[in-house]
């Protein structure tokens, strides 16, 4: 099968399934444990806390390991607001976030928080005099992710991070997408904090990281716990994070080469769409967006028919966010850039990555080419 989901998540890399089986053998202790066992696998974990911040640009105080991008996005937020409530109840957001900011904010406003969503263009760019303008004195945080996981656009963070900072308030980044894949720069972003996600590059699910800014004071969401510094309970996964820091250094390392890699499979891909019908539409920012993702309307066919079609004909894509594809709705990113909600019906998202290659984009064009000539009742088609 030609899997083209990786936005979705990645198989593991040979070499974080090797660390990961060599720190199950020799780094099996608990890290929070007195003997020497125990002192092992802090020792890992510690050079694993070091690597992680150096490839952002940060303090390796300010980085505390999670289960994923999810749990990072809440436990930062909220462990935020805890400590900065007195200043205000207010937040920023946009309507394109991943549903794990969407939700937690849903959540706060029956909670007494205020929340502002952000209009997007049609490109889903940040409107950036509409954030200024809904910045008020009781503004505490923002919440503003790095690139959509649905279009591939990626926000101006730099700017973004300027803006927040001259007004004192928190910046927040939803970075799972972006993170191996673009470069990201804590300090020359203004970033407070940021959440990542192990199995988008290639690493073990159920790992991932949250980045706080050491000068940012935050609060426990849970008193009295001892793990990760009081940031989160549970045992932490010592052999899922050294192979996770294994896997996020080979995509460091090879960042750029791949990039321009999947940026050119990403160009022959969309050439190949324009030429297949005018129906065809591909969603997102012309220049400002991820090499290995790019969103689709097909004019008069459902997502989810096209999804189907792809399957059956032995190729694995997606209808949007992994986290919000069974319910059936409309992509909430199609909504927010202007698309109507039969229009945004008909979005799929093709993702790329390492095994990808021409002749699966290829192949796929020709599957969709033919979908579209037998499409039952007709495809608009020129």
């Amino acid at each position: 099968m030609i899997y083209l989901d990786y936005a979705a998540t990645t198989p593991m890399c040979k070499e974080a399934l090797q660390t990961y089986q060599q720190a199950n053998v020799e780094y099996f202790g608990n890290e929070q444990s007195l003997h020497d066992i125990g002192s092992r696998a802090g020792a890992l974990l510690q050079t694993c806390r070091k690597k992680l911040a150096t490839f952002l640009n940060g303090e390796e105080k300010g980085i505390f390991f999670t289960s994923g991008g999810s749990e990072s996005n809440m436990l930062a937020v909220h462990s935020l607001l805890l400590a900065h409530t007195q200043k205000g109840k207010h937040i920023l957001t946009t309507k394109v976030e991943h549903a794990s900011i969407r939700n937690y904010f849903r959540k706060l406003e029956n909670h007494g928080f205020s929340v502002t969503y952000i209009p997007v263009d049609s490109f889903g760019l940040i409107d950036m005099v509409a954030l200024e303008k809904a910045i008020r004195s009781d503004t505490v945080l923002a919440s503003i992710q790095h690139a959509n996981s649905e279009i591939g656009t990626i926000q101006r963070l730099t700017e973004i991070g300027s803006l927040l900072k001259k007004h004192d308030i928190l910046f927040h980044t939803d970075c799972v997408q972006t993170f191996g894949k673009i470069p990201i720069d804590v300090e020359k972003m203004n970033i407070d904090s940021l959440s990542i996600s192990a199995h988008k590059l290639y690493g073990p699910k159920g790992v991932g990281a949250c980045y706080i800014n050491p000068n940012i004071h935050w609060k426990p969401v849970w008193e009295g716990t001892s793990h990760e510094f009081g940031f989160r309970p549970g045992t932490v996964n010592v052999p899922g994070i050294a192979a996770f820091l294994t896997a996020a250094e080979i995509m460091i390392n090879t960042q750029k080469g791949e990039a321009k890699r999947i940026e050119a499979l990403r160009q022959l891909f969309c050439e190949g769409l324009c030429n297949i019908s005018h129906s065809l539409s591909i969603e997102g920012h012309p220049t400002l967006h991820l090499p290995n993702i790019v969103g689709v309307t097909i004019e008069g066919i459902e997502g989810q028919y096209t999804m189907l079609e792809c399957n059956r004909n032995g190729i694995a894509i997606s209808t949007g966010s992994a986290c919000h594809s069974h319910k059936q709705e409309p992509s909430q990113t199609m909504i927010a850039i202007g698309k109507s909600h039969e229009r945004a019906k008909q979005y799929v998202r093709f993702s790329f990555g390492t095994h990808t290659t021409k002749q699966h984009i290829h192949i796929t064009l020709e599957i969709i080419e033919k979908m579209i000539d037998q499409f039952p009742g007709g495809a608009v088609v020129p």
